[in-house]
């Protein structure tokens, strides 16, 4: 008589891979209870930094991994500059590095020693809103608001190289900016019309 074969239930199936997914999560469990701690920096390992952000002379002693981005928000307090991917791709935490758009979460701090530094605060002219700012609020080139500091500082670097941009320049020179809202069209047009603010 030949033999029967073997079947198993969807119950079965389950059961078994319900009690694996437990036993590789038990065992990675173990093995990060294993895993060292992360030593700290000691003071000799500390980077020393002179860094103008917005105009003010600022000297940091800061690990070599900081990012700008963090030593921005969380030793100088300048929380303008958003962080949103923290891996290059989004674009919010763009900051003016000597006059030139750069994301500050792939910029280590001790690469901007020596280096004039501009944050979205500092493109304001005491309480008046700069150029772009204003194009951005007259346009309505925002939603959530997130992402605006970067695509403002994005603006302003490009209108301080191309002062006067066609509309491809513009998009060109906001393109590695996300907003997650949709809201190109306003923000084009917002960079546009801060170059018109520019020129009065």
């Amino acid at each position: 008589m030949a033999k029967e074969k073997e079947t198993v239930s969807r119950r079965g199936f389950i059961q078994s891979v319900g009690a694996g997914a437990i036993g590789a999560a038990a065992l990675g469990s173990a093995e990060a209870k294993q895993t060292p701690a992360a030593t700290p920096t000691t003071p000799e390992e500390m980077a020393p930094v002179t860094v103008i952000v917005n105009a003010r002379r600022h000297r940091l002693l800061v690990e070599p991994r900081w990012s700008l981005a963090y030593v921005l928000r969380d030793r100088l307090q300048l929380t303008g500059t958003k962080v949103g991917c923290d891996r290059g791709e989004c674009g919010a935490c763009t900051v003016l590095i000597d006059g030139i758009p750069r994301y500050a979460c792939l910029t280590l701090a001790v690469e901007a020693d020596g280096a004039q530094v501009t944050t979205i605060e500092g493109l304001m002219r005491g309480e008046e809103l700069g150029s772009v700012q204003q194009a951005f609020a007259e346009k309505d080139a925002y939603q959530c608001g997130f992402c605006t500091p970067g695509q403002v500082v994005a603006a302003e670097g490009l209108l301080r190289g191309t002062p006067n941009p066609t509309i491809d320049q513009i998009r060109h020179g906001m393109c590695g900016n996300l907003c997650r809202c949709g809201a190109y069209r306003h923000i084009f047009d917002a960079v546009a019309r801060a170059a018109e603010l520019r020129k009065g």
